[in-house]
């Protein structure tokens, strides 16, 4: 894990999806990977890395709202290893 990347965790979308994250608030968007599972706590749909919540300007307040738009799904697996 990269705090400083731009990645983030959601509970049931396959690991390796690409999707475009947009902050709702300010309408900016970034596309990252999901490379982990969460967020843990009720009501989150996603957990960004610090990276992530610094390009999408949300770091101050901590949390947003978010629609999230899957471009390609991932096989599940984090890293391929041959």
């Amino acid at each position: 894990f990269d705090m400083y990347g731009v990645t983030a965790a959601h509970k049931t979308l396959p690991l390796g999806t690409v999707a475009r994250i947009t902050n709702l608030e300010n309408n900016k968007s970034i596309i990252l990977r999901i490379n982990d599972r969460g967020p843990y706590i009720e009501g989150r749909i996603l957990d960004c890395s610090y990276g992530a919540a610094v390009k999408l300007d949300f770091v101050t307040n901590g949390t947003t709202n978010v629609k999230i738009e899957v471009i390609e799904f991932g096989d599940g697996k984090y890293m391929h290893h041959k």
